[in-house]
């Protein structure tokens, strides 16, 4: 793909998630949507420069456009970690900014480099230097006694000087000191004014937005406010068709498809002989899809049926199809 496909993609995108968004969940999802950019879980430079990087970077080729998040602090290693992931082909290498996990605080990456841009300046740069692909940040507004009206403006400051030309802002502070990292994502109050302004005065920074977004139309009124993308967490994971069915369509202008969310779940079935003949499980892979009929009449016997017969031994595609009568038979 050529390099701005992911900007052009990034006008929807999915965020990257601990633990959720694996390579199983992204093929789900790229079959919902074409057009919206798929994020990786994050993976620490370490993990890329000294443990399997096969592991880790992985991926089928169905889920460009594709991007690679990374957390870290030294310019050194992530510069490494670049050198060693540009080889797999993403379409965006993004550095992680963000995060407010106690991991990530005794590693000295995620959202404690708010308060660091000149050390997330040099670490981009030395991420740049190693890959023609483009590096993007993923940042809060501020973390713990910042005052994002100062802290935000200073860190994208920073970042246009690094070469930074696309950004992704989730509307919270977090909190590292008395917040969980669940609770990092709910209770610091959001702040979607401020995002707006700063698309204002960043005009050169393709941003996206993101932080309690929960539907598509709540997506399209964040572009109608002059954002340059908008980016989903759990509700693309809860209620991926409620995010992504329509997603091309009504983000993108693409033609309308109609598919179904029974049909994502027939198109699931070769994937999963695929991965169940190299040894794998199928409750690898139907843990993804628990939310595909959310909202829906037979959506709970659906999601009862997977959670009770995927993980047993030899579990294989049947136990997807008997899960699906309880959705076809209130459908009838």
């Amino acid at each position: 793909m050529h390099l701005n496909a992911a900007t052009q993609a990034a006008r929807l995108s999915t965020a990257p998630m601990m633990d959720w968004t694996d390579s199983h969940c992204r093929y789900l999802h790229r079959l919902m949507s074409r057009q919206a950019l798929l994020y990786t879980e994050m993976v620490t430079a370490p993990a890329i420069t000294r443990g399997d990087a096969e592991r880790f970077l992985a991926y089928d080729p169905a889920e460009h456009p594709l991007a690679l998040q990374i957390g870290g602090s030294d310019p050194t290693e992530l510069a490494q970690a670049t050198r060693i992931a540009a080889q797999y082909g993403y379409d965006e290498i993004n550095l992680n900014v963000g995060c407010p996990s106690d991991r990530v605080q005794s590693g000295c990456f995620g959202a404690v480099l708010m308060r660091q841009p000149a050390l997330v300046a040099d670490c981009v740069k030395a991420m740049q230097d190693q890959t023609a692909i483009e590096i993007t940040v993923k940042c809060r507004i501020g973390v713990d006694e910042q005052d994002p009206h100062e802290a935000l403006p200073r860190f994208l400051d920073a970042m246009l000087g690094a070469g930074v030309r696309r950004a992704t802002v989730h509307a919270r502070k977090a909190w590292l000191e008395g917040l969980s990292p669940k609770q990092n994502r709910d209770v610091p109050p959001l702040d979607y004014p401020l995002i707006y302004r700063m698309k204002q005065a960043f005009s050169d920074i393709h941003l996206s937005i993101n932080g309690g977004i929960a539907t598509l139309d709540e997506a399209e009124a964040h572009l109608a406010q002059g954002m340059d993308g908008v980016m989903v967490g759990r509700a693309a994971y809860h209620t991926p068709a409620e995010i992504l069915l329509d997603a091309d369509a009504r983000i993108y202008g693409a033609e309308a498809t109609s598919r179904t969310a029974e049909e994502i779940a027939f198109a699931m079935l070769p994937y999963i002989d695929a991965h169940l003949a190299t040894g794998g499980r199928l409750n690898q892979i139907t843990r993804h899809m628990l939310g595909l009929f959310a909202g829906r009449p037979g959506a709970r016997g659906w999601k009862r049926a997977l959670s009770e017969e995927a993980h047993k031994d030899g579990a294989g595609p049947e136990v997807i199809l008997r899960a699906l009568d309880h959705v076809t038979q209130h459908a009838a």
